[in-house]
C-alpha cells in the first residue's frame, strides 16, 4: 500500500546495499542467542532439581515465547532493509525507513551541522558503512545504514558541500 505522506510522488528512492541483511543477521543472532541462553537457565536449573520455582510450564514458555518472537523478527529483517532508502532533492535529504511503522525524514540542507559515517566490524567485513546525519535538533537521529563504503564517502561529502552553501546564503 503506498501513502503518499511517506512515498511523495517523483521520488527516486536509492536503496541500500543487500549486503546488509547479512549484518543485520549476525546482529539478530548474537541478541537473540544470548537472550534465549539465559532466559533457559531457570528451565535448565528447574529440571536439574536445584530450583522449585518457577512452575515448569512457565520456565519453558518464557524461553519458548522469546524464541518465536525472535523467529518473527528474523523473517522480518530482509523486508525491513529493502524498506530502508533515501533520495536527495534540491533543498533537503529524505530518509525512508520502516515496514510497519513507516518513517521518511526530510533532514534540509541548511540545518546539517555534520555528516559522521560510521563502520562496524561486521560493516567493515561487508565493506558497508553507515552516514549519520547531525543537526542541533537532538530529535533528528537521521542515519542510513548499509551504504557501500564508497557511497558513503561520495554521500557524506556531498551533504557536507550543500550544507556548507546553504548556511553561507543564509
Amino acid at each position: 500500500m503506498r501513502t503518499e505522506a511517506i512515498d511523495p510522488p517523483g521520488i527516486d528512492w536509492q536503496r541500500v546495499s543487500p549486503k546488509y541483511v547479512i549484518v543485520r543477521l549476525v546482529e539478530w543472532a548474537l541478541a537473540n542467542i544470548a537472550a534465549i541462553l539465559v532466559l533457559s537457565a531457570p528451565l535448565v536449573f528447574v529440571l536439574l532439581g536445584w530450583w522449585r520455582w518457577p512452575p515448569l510450564w512457565l520456565a519453558i514458555t518464557v524461553p519458548a515465547a522469546t524464541l518465536l518472537l525472535a523467529l518473527w523478527r528474523l523473517v522480518l529483517i530482509p523486508r525491513q532493509v529493502r524498506a530502508i532508502g533515501y533520495a536527495e532533492r534540491d533543498e533537503d535529504l529524505l530518509v525512508r525507513s520502516g515496514i510497519f511503522f513507516q518513517r521518511t525524514m526530510a533532514v534540509p540542507y541548511g540545518r546539517m551541522q555534520y555528516v559522521d559515517i560510521a563502520v562496524g566490524p561486521v560493516e567493515r567485513g561487508m565493506g558497508l558503512c553507515t552516514v549519520k546525519l547531525h543537526t542541533a535538533s537532538p530529535g533528528t537521529n537521521a542515519r542510513i545504514p548499509g551504504l557501500p563504503a564508497a557511497e558513503g564517502a561520495r554521500l557524506r561529502e556531498q551533504l557536507a558541500a550543500r550544507g556548507e552553501a546553504r548556511l553561507a546564503g543564509l
